[in-house]
């Protein structure tokens, strides 16, 4: 085990001391260190210094923290000042954290001493979070999250989050965009990153022979859609159900420095697959990262990269590694030092959390020796697959989940064929090419293959989400299915093995129930300027008994009742008023989070059958004595 590469992985911003580049003389002196340090790669390239053996391969485990009601935790930081291990680090979100495993190296029984290293340091999580009455739960989107959890007080009181998220919102000039579509539809602005964090990922590393860098990182992505498809384990988000793996929309879009115009936006997004095949060196590679993407933050610079070549020193290339953890490849690449030998190494960043540790760990392993299983026929990748090809299987991956079908030697095949008549026996080949023990690579792929022949994590969720709803409200039933989540990882059942959630897994203790937990949220509505006849028509159709009237801003304005509806109804010689006269304007409201039992005793001390929900003035939903 190596300390130098132990500390670069757990710290692949390569700076935690970060601040906004704010003047043109901070810029200047940034752009000199940042052009230097590729100078100096370029260098160690050519000089052949990068390590190539022995291969490491380390991890990074994201996971999230709830509360006794399956909601968001925000003590995330006081959990981290209890555990008190440096393997453990804050993440954007106060309800999430992050640890790092020490690196290994690969051949053996790696991935089960890896495994074993994982499962121990989050018991060491889950006592903390215990002693707050928090407990730890692995998924890549939490369901729980809403609204009310991304805002600024909801995000970790560090100088580098408050950094980065000035930085981008200074080069957009305007709200950051969400525009997600799957079987559901989310549409919003938002002023924070926090949308980043709803984000929670395995990350996978595995060290790489620089000298076979084209081959090595072109196979990385063309494999990365297949792959992707049997880890799928988002498919949710604000109880909307959009792509299998819904992170890889949202973190593009939660961090997007491009802001829409008329005009048509050729930047890459700061998340990409990429746009191309790449070629050259790993110099290269990273020169072209600059080129598209300037630098956002700056730190304080001791020396530079040539005076630390001049002196025998490897250098670290500080500018470098701290531009390069401000834009987001899913496959990314990282330099490091390991004992006083640079090398460098692919950042697997598409896995999400969960379901469980071994499933976890399966998908890594599946990726190691998918990536070591490479045939001689599929070297050279760029020359026989069409890069478009490559990234329409990823984002196919990302939508359709194991339903998608991949082009692949030319032909379209689907998910499971390709998984299972190709990439599994060759990241059987792979791990034994790499001395990986037999009975390790047995146990973590048999994981991969009964998913294959059963389900994913994010196709339990959305089919028990779906079930549940036919009996519950959405948000009781997104509790229902954490709940039930946190009993499947807690019992190391993999994900295949998992039955849908049951309504009676969890319920919420009525002195807990709030309104958000029982209000529609599919609400009909009307504008104060529409047609009386129309809305009153409309209520009798659907047999509303209560419509909310939105003014011009689409602010809550006032409430058509059923006794307005039947009054004119029985009265067909009336003439019909326009909706702003006969619609009641001094109405009583409630907030989402105000407690079930408070609204009851407003709605009876007022005498009044429903209660209009709203966060500010807006509606967001409604609630009535039928739901109560």
């Amino acid at each position: 085990m190596n300390n130098n590469l132990v500390k670069d992985i757990r710290n692949n911003m390569g700076e935690k001391i970060v601040r906004k580049i704010s003047s043109t003389e901070e810029k200047t002196i940034y752009i000199d260190h940042l052009l230097k340090d590729i100078e100096a790669l370029d260098w160690l390239l050519q000089k052949g210094m990068f390590q190539k053996a022995p291969i490491h391969i380390g991890a990074e485990q994201e996971f999230c923290l709830v509360n006794e009601l399956w909601d968001p935790s925000d003590v995330g930081v006081e959990i981290l000042a209890d555990i008190d291990d440096e393997h453990f680090t804050s993440e954007l979100n106060k309800y999430n954290l992050e640890l790092n495993l020490d690196p290994l190296q690969l051949g053996g029984r790696c991935f089960s001493e890896l495994h074993l290293a994982l499962n121990e340091l989050l018991l060491k999580a889950k006592k903390a979070a215990e002693k707050h009455q928090a407990k730890v739960i692995l998924t890549g989107i939490l369901p729980t999250i809403t609204y009310k959890y991304l805002h600024y007080n909801y995000m970790t009181p560090a100088e580098r989050y408050r950094v980065l998220n000035e930085a981008i919102k200074a080069i957009r000039k305007d709200d950051i965009e969400l525009h997600i579509k799957g079987v559901d539809e989310v549409n919003l602005h938002h002023d924070t990153i926090l949308y980043e964090g709803c984000n929670t990922s395995f990350q996978a590393h595995l060290q790489i022979d620089p000298s076979d860098f084209v081959n090595t990182y072109n196979w990385a992505q063309a494999i990365a859609g297949p792959l992707l498809s049997i880890c799928t384990n988002s498919p949710l988000l604000l109880g909307k159900e959009l792509w299998e793996e819904t992170r890889i929309a949202l973190f593009t879009q939660s961090v997007d420095t491009r802001s829409s115009t008329f005009i048509l936006n050729e930047k890459e997004s700061r998340v990409s697959f990429g746009d191309h095949w790449v070629s050259g060196t790993i110099a290269d590679f990273y020169k072209d990262s600059i080129i598209n993407f300037r630098s956002l933050v700056t730190t304080t610079f001791d020396t530079d990269s040539l005076s630390q070549l001049k002196e025998g020193k490897i250098p670290t290339l500080k500018a470098l590694s701290l531009h390069n953890g401000t834009t987001y490849r899913w496959n990314r690449l990282c330099y490091g030092i390991t004992d006083n030998q640079p090398h460098v190494r692919i950042e697997n960043r598409y896995m999400p959390s969960g379901p469980t540790t071994d499933d976890e760990i399966a998908n890594m392993m599946f990726w190691v020796g998918l990536m070591h299983g490479r045939p001689k026929a599929y070297d050279d990748i760029h020359t026989k697959m069409d890069f478009k090809d490559a990234k329409g299987n990823f984002f196919n991956a990302a939508r359709y989940g194991m339903g998608a079908q991949f082009y692949w030697e030319g032909k379209l095949i689907s998910s499971q064929e390709l998984l299972l008549d190709h990439f599994l026996p060759m990241a059987f080949r792979g791990l034994y090419s790499m001395n990986i023990e037999p009975m390790d690579a047995e146990r973590y792929l048999s994981i991969i293959e009964k998913r294959i022949r059963s389900h994913s994590g994010s196709r339990w969720m959305i089919n028990s989400y779906r079930k549940l709803l036919k009996t519950n409200k959405a948000p009781e039933a997104l509790k229902i299915i954490v709940a039930t989540m946190y009993d499947r990882q807690e019992k190391r059942y993999t994900v295949d093995a998992w039955q849908l959630a049951r309504r009676d897994e969890y319920k919420i203790p009525k002195k807990h129930l709030t309104v958000g937990d029982k209000m529609n949220t599919r609400t009909i509505t009307a504008q104060d300027i529409d047609s009386a006849a129309l809305v009153l028509r409309m209520m009798q159709w659907k047999q509303i008994h209560h419509t909310p009237i939105l003014d011009d801003d689409l602010n809550l304005a006032g409430l058509l009742s059923w006794v307005d509806v039947e009054h004119y109804l029985n009265n067909p010689d009336l003439e019909i008023q326009s909706i702003k006269n006969i619609m009641k304007t001094s109405l009583i409201t409630a907030e989402a989070d105000m407690l079930l039992e408070e609204a009851k005793k407003l709605m009876k001390e007022n005498n009044i059958h429903c209660l209009p929900v709203v966060n500010d003035k807006k509606l967001v939903g409604i609630i009535t004595n039928n739901d109560l």
